[in-house]
């Protein structure tokens, strides 16, 4: 069974930085894309960034120049850095794994979600 454990969400003023990590378990992670979304209230869940098995990058306009996502395949763990962060960009924030190694914006693409982080930005 694959487990995925978001953490690092929290509450920033505005133009400030958060790191997300997300621990991955239960199979091979460096055979698998990883992805990062979020949900805002009252809005349907939408992509922020994805990474491939060999470390192809894709991000929303909306978080393009701002956020990193990377990838440690010995430590099993995804992690999107942040930056710059805007009041528009409080959500929940999800990482989620995918059945091959090719990247995806489709949320439907993703076969295993964590629970997810709470990232609050104040202005």
């Amino acid at each position: 069974q694959v487990q995925l454990v978001e953490s690092g969400g929290g509450l920033v003023q505005a133009g400030g930085s958060l790191r997300l990590s997300c621990a991955a378990s239960g199979r091979t992670f460096g055979n698998y894309a990883m992805g990062w979304f979020r949900q805002a209230p009252g809005k349907e869940r939408e992509f922020v960034a994805t990474i491939s098995w060999s470390g192809g990058r894709y991000y929303a306009d909306s978080v393009k120049g701002r956020f990193t996502i990377s990838r440690d395949n010995a430590k099993l763990t995804a992690n999107l850095q942040m930056d710059s962060l805007e009041p528009e960009d409080t959500a929940v924030y999800y990482c989620a794994t995918k059945a091959t190694g090719w990247a995806s914006v489709r949320s439907r693409d993703y076969e295993y979600w964590g629970q997810g982080t709470q990232v609050t930005v104040s202005s």
